[in-house]
């Protein structure tokens, strides 16, 4: 009898590397809107929209495309009191299709243990979880957050074998201020306060001046992502 090894096989992915790089050139210089659009007729019910709510733009420009789309916030447990106050405006206004994870409850006291730990059980897992049935998701990075984010392209297949589409990366500060402003986008109270970059609060402080946007994050130490943007 020959020996059985299991072996765990990813699905083939919804789009090949050439169809990304063609993406990526078709979409550098196009408004988010239209990458939104694309992206809900590609994916349809596969597709997802996650979220911090350090603000809601994603949000705004997305279910303007598709009301029903649904939206992710990884609930850690951990989150600010001004996070989840955004969360309720949010939901109050635009009545979006909530879907909120939350980490099992042996993650309880790993924030103490160490940082890498704690994200890997409050974030990374969670959203594994959330994402086993998309196909794709909308994120929102900006290639202005930091230096490691510089060359976020537009769409990228991520470490699971799904697309991850960023429609926010490229668009240029002074579209996004107007968008923001001519909308009245929702904003975490925070931000006023000097918080540029909002996580969990163990693990966020108020930057010095002059400081890049997401040095508040996990400060004195190396880290630089929770780990599901990896």
């Amino acid at each position: 009898m020959e020996n059985i090894t299991t072996v765990n096989i990813r699905p083939a992915p919804a789009l090949t590397a050439t169809e990304i790089q063609e993406l990526n050139n078709q979409y550098e210089t196009a408004h988010p809107t239209e990458i939104i659009t694309w992206a809900h007729h590609r994916f349809g019910s596969g597709l997802t929209l996650t979220t911090s709510f350090s603000d809601t733009l994603l949000i705004d420009l997305a279910i303007k495309v598709n009301p029903d789309l649904e939206v992710i916030f990884l609930d850690t447990g951990f989150h600010f009191a001004e996070t989840l106050q955004t969360l309720r405006e949010a939901q109050k206004r635009y009545r979006i299709n909530l879907r909120a994870i939350r980490p099992q409850p042996l993650a309880n006291d790993l924030w103490a243990a160490g940082s890498d730990q704690c994200c890997a059980q409050r974030k990374v897992e969670p959203l594994n979880q959330a994402l086993a049935n998309k196909t794709a998701w909308l994120s929102g990075l900006r290639r202005t957050d930091s230096p490691q984010r510089a060359h976020t392209p537009i769409v990228e297949q991520d470490q699971r074998g799904l697309i991850k589409i960023n429609p926010l990366a490229a668009w240029p500060e002074k579209d996004l201020t107007k968008y923001w402003e001519q909308n009245n986008i929702l904003t975490n109270p925070l931000i006023a306060e000097g918080y540029p970059s909002i996580g969990c609060w163990p693990c966020t402080e108020r930057p010095c001046e002059n400081e890049a946007t997401r040095s508040g994050r996990w400060s004195g130490t190396d880290k630089t992502e929770c780990g599901i943007h990896r």
